[in-house]
């Protein structure tokens, strides 16, 4: 006999400061990622703006503003422009491997690092190794990090100086939460080059977008990811092309 259907269950939670506009106030909805089609129904709750987390999915839910706007990238149609050209050839001999999602001591000690340059006092500047533990291993879905390590001589290992922890959906690649060293003088631009070997990867792969998550109008934080073209948002009526210039005010 075939196990019935469940359908999820959503909660809301209590408004709290918002971390990207200052005077607001943010309010998400949300539902467990449980059952025999976890993987299913992360992949339709992507597909209408949920983020994952652990093993929850939310999305924004606040009553008076709707600044936060789902993002992805048309991973097909994405082609670099000069800058980002000269960032992939500036990166290129980094040694790129994509992991089991399991946290490592060195992984966490560059997120420390990179959360207290460019995150000093948010949300996650006090997780702990456990904390970093549980967002990495706790997925109920495909998941794994990929690691970029800088080359060495011998072929052993190299200093790790990004990471991204990445779910594969059936459409495409969502990258959950990237950090990277922030401070090396001679890789500036390491977040922008990340989110540019994830949409390669994912042309390579078949998989037609790249999830950014949410681009915050009016958030300077959350301009970079308008950067990656073409671009389509979630709105009323589903997914649509944009060009973010005749937003950004």
């Amino acid at each position: 006999m075939t196990a019935p259907v469940r359908f999820p269950r959503f909660f809301v939670t209590n408004p709290s400061p918002c971390p990207y506009l200052p005077g607001k106030s943010e309010r998400k909805v949300f539902t467990e990622l449980t059952g025999p089609h976890t993987e299913e129904l992360n992949d339709a709750l992507g597909r209408i703006g949920f983020r994952r987390s652990q093993n929850v999915a939310y999305r924004p839910s606040c009553l008076d503003c709707k600044a936060c706007v789902s993002v992805r990238v048309l991973a097909d149609e994405f082609h670099p422009n000069a800058t980002q050209r000269k960032l992939i050839k500036r990166n290129q001999d980094l040694v790129v491997e994509a992991c089991e999602p399991w946290a490592t001591e060195e992984q966490f000690a560059l997120l420390q690092k990179y959360l207290s340059k460019r995150h000093p006092g948010g949300g996650m500047a006090e997780m702990d190794e456990m904390d970093y533990s549980d967002m990495v291993e706790q997925s109920p879905v495909k998941s794994f990090v990929v690691e970029y390590r800088e080359p060495t001589e011998d072929g052993s290992k190299g200093r790790l100086v990004g990471a991204c922890l990445t779910d594969q959906q059936g459409d495409g690649l969502s990258m959950i939460y990237s950090f990277f060293d922030a401070e090396h003088d001679g890789r500036a631009g390491l977040g922008n080059y990340i989110i540019m070997d994830h949409v390669l990867r994912a042309h390579k792969a078949g998989l037609p977008y790249v999830y950014l998550g949410y681009w915050v109008d009016g958030s300077s934080r959350m301009e970079y990811k308008v950067k990656f073209r073409p671009l389509e948002r979630l709105g009323p009526d589903g997914w649509i092309r944009f060009d973010p210039k005749d937003l950004i005010k």
